[in-house]
């Protein structure tokens, strides 16, 4: 069993550990509002018996959110999760998960005391079997249901209070979709078109920055935990000044059909990827939610979009101006939000003059009009597998600004944010529960860094990382060669030696018996004294 098939094997007896949790999916524990699973290492609640946790009650906050929302008790992510718990675990020192069975970020073994640093790389410096390993990562969290996990389907109210729950099963992959579709989905209103659009749990706000930040780790995360592979990291698309589309090839996300310029290649793995929770539209007007089935292929084509909407895809001097803003959100912090870096990075700031409410988009929100498919839609842009390459990048240059500007704790907001976004706001719709804030902190602290962000003699030593992988790949190939090839000269010495030694032994072959028999008296030299120059010159220009 090869090393890749040995972890793809692994995954049917590794737990993950996400979002709604399948034990707290049941009548009981929506009825009693109660989210702390037991651990299997002790059978106790969050650990409980081996200090790893404690089951304890929900603390929100009460600091003011901003105008945008102007409802109270009518969207289950309000107040995050009070809706559905007001008990989960509370995870002691470096443990974390929704029974305190992981560990933090950063943190790895049994007792959860190794501390190490990953590495997120350029997906064009990989190798080639890492290129290969991360296209059976993704395709295996796709196919594959997820064991702890279940998705909502519907809205408390509809669940009767939590007597009638509604959840369904998706891949562990669909997880993601969905959690990036339910953070940024619209308020339901009750019936038919009624709904808020002015609202976004996760975008358009202070906590766009740190809840993607979250969202990559824990997906890195279950990717860990479902492989086995511990040092598996995300790679980072760094789209700056790029023509086109550089990783639509069928050899990383998947090159255009030919047949149909908005599907996928049939030669990639991706072609055959079906979508969900991404007809935004087609939920508001019935005003349900996402009921988690496939909804068509995964579709792309990117270069053919809007161009009074995007012009180009982002430059070097806009990641430049963007970097150069040292306020982190400014006014209402919402779309607006003038000479704020949020803004700017998320696109709804012109990366020229930094005012908010561009008409063109730019940033991160041009990559996603430029995909001009599934990556279009806020709601169901996590189906297309770009996104996290996509994301990864922006989230490195969130890490550069943090870095380049050092900003206090303080420049998150406290209050006054958009719905969700304040800093003491539990991020929806993640159990175990996390703050904002504390994801306004250095990448270092999560226990990750940025390949071109290291120094110039650990980026060279990274430069030459795959070159050397490919080597080692086929050294045992070459060594196996030089060995055949030393046999066949040493065997071909060894004859030519046998030979000579017969050759010394054969009378016949005597070259002085030759001679004699054949010699001729000679009684004056072959060649006269007077013929040597010329003869000399001739055989110079004949050697020539």
């Amino acid at each position: 069993m090869t090393r890749l098939e040995s972890r793809l094997f692994m995954f049917c007896f590794v737990p993950s550990y996400q979002q709604f949790p399948r034990l707290c999916a049941t009548r009981e524990a929506l009825r009693i509002k109660e989210c702390c699973p037991s651990w299997e290492g002790d059978g106790s609640p969050c650990g409980a018996s081996s200090g790893r946790g404690f089951c304890q009650d929900v603390e929100v906050p009460d600091q003011p959110d901003g105008p945008q929302y102007p409802f109270s008790g009518l969207d289950d992510r309000e107040k995050w999760p009070l809706v559905f718990y007001n008990r989960t675990c509370q995870c002691a020192g470096n443990f974390m998960g929704f029974n305190c069975a992981d560990c933090k970020f950063g943190y790895f073994g049994v007792n959860c005391n190794d501390r190490r640093e990953s590495l997120r790389r350029n997906i064009f410096h990989l190798s080639r079997a890492e290129r290969i390993r991360l296209m059976s990562y993704l395709n295996l969290a796709k196919q594959t249901i997820s064991r702890d996990y279940v998705v909502a389907t519907g809205t408390y109210q509809e669940m009767e209070n939590g007597s009638n729950p509604m959840f369904a099963d998706v891949s562990l992959y669909d997880v993601f979709v969905w959690m990036h579709y339910y953070v940024s989905r619209n308020a339901l209103l009750g019936g038919p078109g009624n709904v808020w659009t002015d609202v976004d749990f996760a975008h358009w706000a202070p906590a766009f920055l740190p809840w993607h930040r979250l969202y990559l780790l824990h997906w890195e995360h279950e990717i860990r935990k479902l492989t086995g592979d511990m040092d598996f990291t995300i790679p980072y698309w760094d789209w700056r000044d790029a023509q086109g589309c550089d990783v639509c090839t069928d050899e990383l996300m998947g090159a255009r059909s030919s047949q149909d310029p908005s599907l996928l290649s049939p030669g990639s793995v991706f072609s055959s990827w079906k979508v969900l929770c991404s007809q935004a539209q087609n939920y508001n007007d019935r005003g349900v939610l996402c009921d988690a089935v496939e909804e068509g292929p995964l579709r792309r084509n990117p270069g053919n979009h809007n161009r009074n909407v995007v012009e180009r895809l982002p430059t070097s001097a806009d990641v430049e101006f963007t970097l150069s803003l040292t306020n982190y959100d400014t006014g209402a912090m919402d779309r607006g939000a003038n000479m704020s870096f949020r803004n700017t990075l998320e696109g709804f700031g012109d990366p020229q003059t930094g005012l908010g409410n561009s008409s063109r988009m730019g940033m991160h929100a041009a990559l996603h009009v430029f995909m001009n498919g599934s990556m279009s839609s806020v709601q169901g842009s996590a189906n297309d597998p770009i996104f996290l390459l996509h994301h990864a990048f922006v989230d490195s240059i969130y890490e550069q600004w943090l870095r380049r500007h050092e900003p206090s704790p303080s420049q998150y907001p406290e209050s006054d944010a958009p719905i969700g976004h304040n800093s003491e706001y539990h991020m929806v719709p993640f159990l175990p529960l996390y703050r904002n804030r504390e994801f306004f902190i250095s990448s270092k602290d999560l226990g990750y860094e940025y390949s071109y962000l290291l120094n110039a003699n650990q980026r060279l030593a990274e430069s030459m990382r795959p070159y050397l992988e490919e080597l080692q790949d086929v050294w045992p190939w070459l060594l196996l060669a030089g060995l055949c090839g030393g046999i066949v000269a040493v065997t071909i010495a060894a004859a030519i030696l046998t030979a000579k030694r017969r050759c010394g032994r054969s009378p016949w072959l005597h070259m002085s018996k030759w001679k004699n028999a054949f010699a001729l008296s000679e009684k004056q030299p072959l060649i006269r004294s007077s013929d040597t120059e010329e003869t000399k010159h001739r055989n110079y220009q004949t050697t020539i």
